[in-house]
């Protein structure tokens, strides 16, 4: 499954594939499947058939990336790192940056 390591609204740099270098904000996960949806990367095209309006034709969406595939980017360090956890001293668990161990979770 899925870790909570990355969330909607994380901006990640793709390590591995086509879009390799390109940076985005993940729009949605799919935790059964452990990957993630970057905004405007993994673009595929999919036929639609005409619906009650008349719409219809080539659409160009987003395609799921694996997690392995994606890094956080942190906007302190401004790369690519690895998650990692702190407890608080309240008992909260919050996402660290695994280079400059700055809290990601605000």
């Amino acid at each position: 499954m899925l870790e909570k390591r990355l969330k909607k609204g994380d901006t990640v740099k793709v390590i591995a594939g086509k879009e390799k270098g390109k940076t985005g904000k993940i729009l949605s996960t799919i935790a059964d499947r452990q990957r993630v949806i970057v905004e405007k990367m993994n673009l595929i095209k999919r036929h639609k058939k005409p619906d009650a309006k008349g719409k219809g034709g080539i659409v160009e969406k987003e395609g799921s990336i694996h997690v392995s595939n994606v890094m956080y980017l942190c906007s302190k360090c401004g790369t690519g790192v690895r998650i990692g956890y702190k407890i608080l001293d309240d008992g909260k668990k919050m996402r660290v940056c695994g280079k400059c161990h700055e809290i990601l979770d605000t």
